[in-house]
């Protein structure tokens, strides 16, 4: 898996690089870069004064005798002809295109090229919900076979999408970022529903915002530099799917004050998306399908809603698929131009709803707890940019039921309807944002497999078993290292109390344990990818030896300079080296 990580914060955790000696882990290594691109333009405002005193006026001032002047125009930037997304093409080159020329030459790019992996995480979900528009394929009277059967279709088609549906869609609605009564994904009320702006650093994640000190970045309130009006659309769809939690600027509405936000629908979350040949082939693989409990509704994307939503009231129910994609949102923002558009200066950042809608999004992986309330059963599988993505390998190839613990994401359980071509090259697109559930936002990165299809349960049962058995032993020898590093660090460091009990153990991580964990899941990786070469072999032993020489390593200089140490660590070794009571052999 292709892997990049950006660090968003400056206390960002470092992850280990890892090699590989199976020739489909070549692609496994990790490439963090430090920072998102950013254009620094002189501040044009500087201020917080009324959106008045911002935008610019319908009319020019009176001209001055002699000089000709015109209307001056309000500032346009709609994203279905502004070319604001990036986009990498099948012959190399790279180039921004418009939301609807996303489609309309979809079949030409080979995939999105933004350098935010949760916007374009974001930017999938909005441009599938499109797909289903303009394909109908969002019928919810289709069967399931004559669903399947479209799909199939429109993936042969040799020119994409047809362009007279795509044109019809977009010319629906309104997308323009800046428009005065529905700005696109934004809400015109909140110029008179909000007291204060949140700022333009509020608006841009990674960058310090308030009484946050500003480490490794140039930007503060006092001096807020404007934001390109392409990347402030990338940072507005980040607000609507992983936007933070807590106390947020104070809007009021009747007689109400909101200042309370919930969390966004994909915080700390894991994507997984099908990613084919082409965007054509990618949006349409990744298109989730219809069920039967899905409240029988109209399914409304945001921009098609009749009226702006009344933050009091309670949402619409989740429905498919186009609430389920891009209708979950707990955040409303207001986006302030600059006098030509260019730029965003300023911005609204509040809640939009504090009721939470639960729904299990189809890209996620999801593990299933019968022992909790019905509504709580589903947790969906965090980011942790510290975890080799290799290790949730597994969950994307075991078919699993309803029952199952882990159930991998539901967009996946219509990948075998795929013609076979597209089906043997189908690849996994990983985006992860590693955050906190309330306001902390420590990294993001992102991940592309090699095709793994060949290896599903369904086309390989006894591949899938064997990478989850090498999968399960790399944890629990994982597990176990750091258990015995931490008792053998207590044995060594911590005397024994007056009754000859032995003190209550640090809270914090001892340094072994640290040490060792940096050094063993690297290797470990190393070391899964050559059991698949050679199923065998025996997992256990295979990862248990890799453990004991780390342990070794870490613990040799204390063992040279104290006696007692060296016993303690060979227990260690030992236990590490000790065949667990039952051996299950998967292959």
């Amino acid at each position: 898996m292709s892997e990049h990580c950006t660090p968003v914060r400056s206390d960002s955790g470092n992850s280990g690089s890892t090699g590989a000696a199976h020739p489909l882990a070549n692609a496994c290594s990790r490439t963090c870069f430090l920072s998102q691109p950013a254009a620094h333009v002189p501040n044009q405002t500087g201020s917080r004064e009324s959106p008045a005193a911002i935008l610019p006026p319908v009319c020019s001032p009176l001209p001055l005798p002699g000089i000709w002047s015109s209307p001056v125009p309000a500032p346009l930037y709609p994203t279905d002809k502004e070319p604001c997304i990036p986009a990498l093409f099948l012959d190399g080159h790279q180039q921004y295109l418009s939301l609807r020329e996303l489609l309309l030459r979809a079949h030409e790019i080979e995939d999105l090229a933004l350098p935010l992996p949760p916007a374009a995480s974001a930017t999938l979900r909005l441009l599938t919900a499109c797909v289903a528009r303009t394909t109908r394929l969002d019928d919810p009277e289709m069967s399931a076979g004559e669903w399947s059967a479209r799909r199939r279709a429109l993936l042969v088609q040799p020119h994409g999408f047809d362009p007279d549906a795509v044109h019809a869609y977009f010319d629906q609605y309104t997308w323009d970022l800046f428009d005065p009564l529905r700005p696109f994904l934004q809400d015109p009320r909140l110029s008179a529903q909000c007291t204060q702006r949140a700022g333009v650093n509020k608006l841009v994640f990674g960058r310090p915002e308030g009484n946050n000190l500003a480490w490794l970045s140039p930007h503060t309130d006092t001096g807020p530099h404007p934001v390109p009006t392409e990347q402030a659309l990338w940072h507005l769809l980040i607000h609507h799917y992983y936007g933070g939690s807590g106390t947020c600027s104070v809007r009021t509405v009747g007689d109400r004050s909101l200042n309370k936000a919930t969390a966004g629908p994909l915080r700390s979350t894991l994507s997984f998306h099908p990613v084919g040949r082409t965007l054509h082939e990618t949006l349409l693989a990744g298109l989730p399908k219809p069920a039967d409990h899905w409240p029988d509704t109209p399914d409304r994307c945001p921009w098609e809603e009749p009226a702006l939503p009344d933050p009091l009231a309670s949402p619409p129910a989740v429905t498919w698929p186009g609430r389920l994609l891009t209708g979950r949102s707990s955040h409303a923002l207001l986006l302030i131009p600059s006098a030509d558009g260019r730029h965003v200066t300023d911005a609204y950042v509040t809640a939009a709803n504090q009721t939470k809608l639960p729904a299990l999004d189809p890209y996620l992986i999801h593990h299933f707890d019968t022992s909790k309330p019905i509504g709580q059963r589903h947790t969906p599988r965090r980011a942790d940019a510290d975890k080799a993505l290799w290790r949730d390998l597994d969950a994307l190839l075991l078919a699993g039921d309803e029952d199952s613990a882990v159930q991998r994401p539901e967009a996946f359980t219509t990948l075998n309807d795929l013609p076979p071509d597209l089906r043997a090259q189908l690849r996994v697109r990983v985006h992860g944002f590693d955050q906190d559930g309330k306001t902390v936002n420590r990294t993001w990165y992102t991940a592309l497999t090699p095709p793994i299809w060949p290896w599903t349960q369904e086309h390989d049962p006894q591949a899938a078993e064997w990478i989850a058995a090498c999968r399960a032993e790399a944890e629990a020898v994982g597990a176990l290292l750091k258990k015995v590093s931490q008792a053998a660090w207590r044995t060594i460091t911590t005397p024994p109390s007056a009754s000859g009990r032995a003190a209550r153990a640090p809270k914090r991580l001892p340094l072994w344990t640290k040490h060792t964990s940096a050094a063993y899941w690297p290797r470990a990786e190393r070391v899964f990818w050559d059991l698949l070469a050679h199923p065998d072999r025996d997992a256990r032993a295979a990862f248990a030896t890799e453990a004991a020489g780390i342990l070794r390593n870490v613990t040799r200089p204390i063992v040279a300079q104290h006696f007692r140490a060296a016993r303690t660590v060979a227990q260690a070794v030992a236990e590490l080296l000790r065949p667990p009571p039952s051996t299950r052999r998967t292959r």
